[in-house]
């Protein structure tokens, strides 16, 4: 049984990281307004591939809900009804939640594909609340991490609508993303809580070092964000011209890039101190890796002008260190 509970978790946290990486993927398309309204896309559960399917056409059977583009504004339909011959506005209501009324197909489907993720996330985690309830009397608190697991996914699907509805206001995207890493941090833990024993046994000395790495992290990806926040403003200005994004980067930004040798100082002296004792273990190892391939993609967006998915494959990064960092520093709590 907890072979499969295992299982599960680990299933999980590769939903989890799939739906960072489609989150990733469509800001840096700008398709987070894809799909304008929530939890449907214009109103429809399999999404629009065409524009015209947006046009208001007579003698057609419309159900509620149901969104047309008219005047560039969007219109919901108020509830079923087969239009006549001419159009009829009592039979529409506009969108108030924010006036955004393009369509664009490429958009609409990566959006799309992003929600459908989060659906498939937000059952996985459904799941493996069943798995521990059908076990809770002998372990209560695999249960008291799942249900604050599942509430933190419908918590999160709700940051989701509200992302949309305030036109991607740039706040609210940082608090999703700041979600998402909640949600990881619960289910390394639940997944640490249930493996064997760790035969390493690591200085004690690791458990601060390695908590305090870990805040370094934090402040980082707290740090970049606000210089999202700016790249993408500069990303509308000047669409075309990846060099510019950069051009008059505030203070932050350079806080940032330099931010990330203290992390990478920390690291290789706690890296020193596994090589002295003999303590390596595949996860230090990796965490070594995830923040080489940070600073690599970093270096890229500086000084290559952005090349393609170097922003959602840095964010990507980043998300996966803190989850390797929060598990290494389980590690050096030896459980009893």
């Amino acid at each position: 049984m907890k072979n499969k509970l295992t299982t599960l978790i680990k299933l999980n946290l590769i939903l989890v990281y799939l739906v960072i990486a489609a989150g990733a993927i469509v800001r840096m398309t700008g398709s987070g307004m894809g799909c304008p309204d929530w939890p449907k896309c214009f109103g429809y559960l399999i999404p629009p591939t065409e524009r015209s399917q947006l046009d208001w056409k007579p003698n057609h059977e419309y159900h509620k809900n149901e969104v047309i583009i008219v005047d560039e504004t969007l219109r919901v339909a108020v509830k079923d009804f087969i239009s006549g011959t001419a159009f009829n506005s009592n039979h529409w209501e506009p969108y108030t939640k924010h006036d955004y009324a393009a369509f664009n197909p490429t958009h609409t489907w990566i959006e799309f594909i992003n929600r459908l993720l989060g659906a498939l996330a937000g059952l996985g985690t459904l799941l493996l609340f069943v798995a521990t309830l059908f076990q809770w009397k002998n372990n209560p608190l695999n249960l008291f991490i799942t249900s604050l697991i599942l509430f933190g996914m419908g918590f999160q699907a709700w940051l989701g609508k509200t992302v949309v509805d305030s036109n991607l206001l740039p706040l609210k995207i940082t608090l999703h993303m700041a979600m998402a890493l909640v949600i990881v941090a619960f289910l390394v833990f639940i997944f640490n809580k249930n493996q064997p024993k760790h035969t390493i046994r690591y200085p004690k000395s690791l458990s601060w070092l390695a908590g305090i790495a870990l805040v370094l992290t934090l402040i980082q990806i707290a740090m970049g964000t606000q210089v999202r926040q700016f790249v993408d403003v500069q990303m509308h200005q000047w669409e075309a011209i990846p060099g510019k994004w950069l051009a008059n980067a505030p203070l932050k930004f350079y806080v940032h890039r330099s931010f990330s040798i203290l992390v990478l100082g920390i690291h290789l002296y706690i890296a020193n101190i596994l090589q002295k004792t003999k303590t390596w273990g595949l996860t230090f190892k990796v965490i070594l890796g995830l923040i080489l391939g940070n600073i690599l993609t970093g270096i890229a967006m500086y000084y290559i002008d952005f090349p393609w998915g170097s922003q959602p494959l840095h964010l990507v990064l980043s998300a996966l260190l803190f989850g390797a960092q929060f598990y290494f520093l389980l590690l050096c709590y030896p459980r009893k």
